[in-house]
C-alpha cells in the first residue's frame, strides 16, 4: 500500500506493520461471487464497532487489534493461510510492547525489586495476624493486577446483565416485513411478466424453480420460460395456475435451508443476501460458514431469531428488504425486453 505523507520519514512500528497487513487483507477481499464486505458489516461480524475496526486497519492512527480479532479477520476475509502466522507474531509482539510501556517504572518485564516499608525496617510486621507482612514492593507488584482483575470481573458481570436485557428486548422486536403494526402479515412481493424486470427477486425465483427440478435460466428476467415453470409448479401444488408468484406461491417454493445445504435454493439465499446492503456474499450454492454468518447478521439486524437457518420468515424478510437495481445486469444488457410475453 502506498505510504502517506511523512510515513517514510518515520521508522515503521510493529503496530503499523500489523495494521498494513490487516488493511491489505480487507482491500484484497473481493471475490468473483461478490465484493468485499463493508467495514460496517465486517465490524458487526467481529463483534466490534466500526470506529474501532477502522483504527485496526489504519497504519497512521493505529490501535493494535487483539489476537482474536486478527484471527477472525483472517477467516472472514479469506486471507492467504501462509500470512496468519506472521499476523499472529506481529500481534503478540505489539501487545507485549504495549503492555511493557504501561508498567509504572517505564517498561521492565521483570517484577520490581522488593523494598521494606519505612516504618518497618525488617519488613516483618504482621499486624497481629501471625503472618509476616509482605514488603511494599511485593504488595505494589500484585495490587495493580488484582485491582485490574476485579475491574474486569465487575465489567463482565455488568456486561452480561446488559446483554441479557438487550436479548430480551430483541426477542420482542417483530420481524422486518413480517407484520404490520396491526398484526396483519406483510404481503410477499408479487412477481409476474412485466415490462419492469425484477432482477434479484426474479433471479432468486428462478433458482428456487431450478431447485424444484425445472430448467430455467437464472438471468433475473421474468420471461415466458419462467412463467411456464411457475404455472406448472402451481398446478402440481393445486394452486391457481396464473403464472404470478405472490402470497400463495412463495411459501410453497421456499424451503428451509441451513448449514450443509447445497442446492439452487442456497444460491437464491446468497443472491438475496448480496442485495440487502450488508456486504458481499459469495454465490456458490454451498451453505458454508460465511453464508451462515451473513444470514445470522441479517436475522439479528431485522429482528429475527439469529439461528443461521433460512426459514419462511427469513425468506419473506429477505425478499421484502431487497434494494432496487442499480443498473441492468450485464448478462441481458443487450437483449432487454427479450423473453417477455
Amino acid at each position: 500500500m502506498a505510504q502517506g505523507p511523512g510515513e517514510h520519514d518515520q521508522e515503521p512500528t510493529v503496530e503499523a506493520e500489523l495494521a498494513r497487513l490487516l488493511r491489505r487483507w480487507w482491500e484484497e477481499a473481493g471475490t468473483p461471487g461478490g465484493g468485499r464486505p463493508t467495514q460496517q458489516a465486517l465490524a458487526a461480524r467481529l463483534g466490534v464497532d466500526q470506529t474501532t475496526l477502522s483504527r485496526y486497519l489504519n497504519p497512521r492512527h493505529v490501535a493494535t487489534a487483539p489476537l482474536r480479532v486478527v484471527e477472525l479477520l483472517h477467516a472472514q476475509l479469506r486471507a492467504p493461510a501462509a500470512e496468519l502466522p506472521r499476523a499472529r507474531e506481529l500481534c503478540v509482539t505489539a501487545l507485549r510492547e504495549h503492555s511493557r510501556h504501561r508498567t509504572p517504572d517505564g517498561g521492565a518485564d521483570e517484577p520490581p525489586a522488593l523494598a521494606h516499608p519505612p516504618h518497618d525496617p525488617g519488613g516483618t510486621a504482621d499486624s497481629g495476624t501471625g503472618v509476616p507482612a509482605a514488603p511494599v514492593g511485593f504488595r505494589r507488584h500484585w495490587l495493580l493486577p488484582a485491582l485490574f482483575t476485579a475491574a474486569v470481573a465487575v465489567s463482565f458481570t455488568a456486561g452480561a446483565a446488559v446483554n441479557e436485557r438487550l436479548s430480551a428486548r430483541d426477542s420482542r422486536i417483530p420481524a422486518a416485513g413480517a407484520a404490520h403494526a396491526t398484526g396483519a402479515p406483510s404481503p410477499w412481493p408479487l412477481l409476474s411478466i412485466d415490462d419492469a424486470d425484477q432482477f434479484t427477486r426474479a433471479r432468486a425465483l428462478q433458482h428456487l424453480l431450478n431447485a424444484q427440478g425445472y430448467d430455467v435460466r437464472a438471468d433475473g428476467f421474468f420471461g415466458q420460460d419462467t412463467k411456464v415453470a411457475v404455472m406448472d409448479f402451481q398446478r402440481r401444488r393445486l394452486l391457481p395456475a396464473d403464472g404470478k408468484v405472490g402470497q400463495q406461491t412463495w411459501p410453497e417454493l421456499v424451503p428451509d435451508v441451513g448449514p450443509g445445504s447445497h442446492s439452487s435454493a442456497v444460491r437464491a439465499v446468497q443472491e438475496l443476501l448480496n442485495n440487502v446492503g450488508q456486504g458481499g456474499t459469495p454465490v456458490s450454492g454451498r451453505f458454508n460458514a460465511t453464508t451462515t454468518q451473513d444470514v445470522r447478521y441479517f436475522q439479528h439486524t431485522h429482528g429475527l431469531a439469529d439461528t443461521g437457518r433460512v426459514d419462511t420468515d427469513t425468506w419473506l424478510s429477505l425478499l421484502v428488504e431487497q434494494l432496487p437495481p442499480v443498473r441492468m445486469p450485464d448478462l441481458r444488457r443487450t437483449t432487454a425486453g427479450a423473453g417477455h410475453g
